[in-house]
């Protein structure tokens, strides 16, 4: 490497440490205008995508954190982006924040995510959010048909993007995975492996994907003769021993059951438990079928059936559909519809 190589990047590392970086240091180690050096960390379109790339690296090397405050006054914005989401987070929503936090890399929005209790008032941190202008936009999960939180971001025009669909999701950003078909197809492959009487752990029959879910699996199963019972003790929501029990006292008064349809990893998993310790042979004597987001239930048993969701797409989606709603509301919301196959 030549001195003339070596000499910036000592330059950089030296000046970083000295002293707290600013948009001056930066446009004095790229040779660009201060104005020019703000509009590219701000993604301004009229600046060149290689000129972006340049500033940021820079940035990123000296530790260059922008001044909250100063952003704000500036552009009125905060470079804030809040995914909102119940504390009760399973491997799906662990996967969902990580691919979230992923799809804000190379710009200049930064993720928070802020936690509510289910038993809580789900509008008060939604509320908070519009009151104070403490982000620019906001990331749901858990939607139901006529999500009020929903009508009340659409209503005051606040950017926002959803996972899951609601009853107006024509005219607002999400990315969905298409639950009624899931629900089809495992119906159909259970049924070609001649299991007639299916019990299923759904989600919360509030949210729109249990809704979407329980319609696919009874439009088949009507069509394929076959019986269907959704457990109304417990949800996919519900603690790991919560759905132990309820399928235990599922299968004891509905000895004849040989499948069990599940709606998270936590359920499939409790299923699979249940099912093991009564005795019963799982791909035999009853079926155990699940989505997942990684591929972890093949891993723990390989007789399980199983279909892929990819959580990991969603988030990364669902961060470029609220930057777009916030930098380009006038364009047409970013929507995606993840149709699973067998």
């Amino acid at each position: 490497m030549s001195d003339d190589e070596k000499g910036p990047q000592r330059g950089v590392s030296t000046l970083g440490r000295a002293q707290k970086p600013t948009l001056k240091t930066i446009s004095k180690l790229s040779g660009l205008a201060v104005p020019t050096v703000s509009r590219a960390l701000n993604d301004a379109p009229d600046i060149g995508s290689d000129t972006k790339k340049l500033i940021r690296k820079i940035a990123d090397e000296i530790g260059y954190v922008p001044n909250r405050a100063g952003v704000r006054l500036r552009t009125g914005r905060t470079n804030v982006i809040s995914l909102v989401m119940s504390t009760e987070h399973d491997n799906h929503t662990a996967r969902l924040i990580s691919s979230v936090a992923g799809g804000f890399e190379g710009t200049n929005f930064h993720l928070n995510v802020m936690p509510y209790s289910p038993s809580s008032d789900i509008m008060k941190p939604i509320r908070y959010i519009y009151e104070t202008g403490s982000a620019d936009a906001v990331i749901l999960n858990q939607i139901e048909p006529e999500d009020e939180r929903v009508a009340y971001l659409m209503e005051r025009n606040f950017p926002f993007a959803t996972h899951g669909r609601s009853n107006w999701s024509d005219q607002h950003p999400y990315y969905d995975f298409d639950n009624e078909t899931y629900g089809r197809l495992a119906i159909d492959m259970l049924h070609e492996r001649g299991r007639k009487h299916v019990a299923v752990v759904a989600p919360p029959l509030r949210q729109s994907y249990a809704l979407h879910l329980v319609a696919g699996l009874r439009e088949r199963a009507g069509a394929n003769g076959q019986s269907l019972s959704i457990l109304e003790s417990v949800t996919s929501d519900n603690q790991t021993s919560e759905v132990n029990e309820g399928i235990i006292a599922h299968l004891a008064a509905h000895p004849e059951t040989d499948a069990i349809v599940t709606a998270s990893t936590a359920s499939a998993l409790a299923a699979l438990a249940t099912v093991e310790n009564a005795g019963l042979a799982i791909g035999n004597e009853i079926d155990v079928f699940a989505k997942e987001a990684v591929p972890l239930m093949k891993m723990v048993c390989s007789d399980m059936l199983t279909i892929a969701e990819s959580v990991g797409s969603a988030g990364d989606f669902l961060a470029k559909a609220a930057i777009q709603a916030i930098k380009q509301p006038e364009l047409p919301p970013m929507q995606f519809l993840e149709v699973p196959t067998a």
